[in-house]
Order: C-alpha cells, then sequence, then structure tokens
C-alpha cells in the first residue's frame, strides 16, 4: 500500500532500493537486504546496526576501488550497484544512510 505522496515502493530520494527482510529465530534477528548483505543481532536494532556496518564496508570499499558501472551489467546488477554507490556518496558527505536503507 503506497501513501499519497510517499515516492513509490522500492525509490527513495530517486534511488532505487532494495528490499530489506527480517528473520527472527531462536532468540535473534537477522536482517536481509536483497541478497547484497545482512546483519545479525539479538534485537531487530542490533540486526539493523550490523546491517548498516557491512552496507558501508561493502560501499565505501566499491568508492575506494574506483569501479564503475558500465551499460552491458543487467538492470538489476546496475541498481544494485548504484544503490551501493549512493550509500557510499550519503556516508562520505556525513548523511545518515539508514534514511536510504529502512
Amino acid at each position: 500500500m503506497c501513501v499519497q505522496g510517499a515516492p513509490p515502493r522500492g525509490i527513495r530520494g530517486g534511488v532505487w532500493t532494495p528490499t530489506v527482510q527480517l528473520h527472527e529465530s531462536g532468540g535473534g534477528c537477522r536482517l536481509s537486504l536483497a541478497g547484497v548483505t545482512y546483519g545479525n543481532g539479538r534485537t531487530l536494532q542490533d540486526a539493523a546496526d550490523d546491517l548498516v556496518a557491512r552496507l558501508l564496508t561493502i560501499a565505501l570499499s566499491l568508492r575506494s576501488s574506483g569501479f564503475g558501472t558500465c551499460g552491458e551489467l543487467r538492470t538489476t546488477d546496475r541498481e544494485i550497484l548504484d544503490f551501493i554507490w549512493e550509500v557510499g556518496e550519503m556516508s562520505a558527505r556525513g548523511e545518515d544512510v539508514r534514511e536510504l536503507i529502512f
């Protein structure tokens, strides 16, 4: 269900965002970010913190490598790389990446 005036599901700030899924098991939580990465924790907040830390590691490594995207990638792959790149850009600007992820 969409709220009137809200961006379409999967689009935040003009950037496509992967789906976040929650899995609960034996006293813990796992958040999965569309096959990109995951976060584990005793609580939902702990899992979110772990996911953000893992995603920032990926995003900052991607930015520092100088890796770019090319037109030969499948649309989904390009969307994921663009999303990860934007997470790195936001972090570099000192912005809260959680707004984009969650």
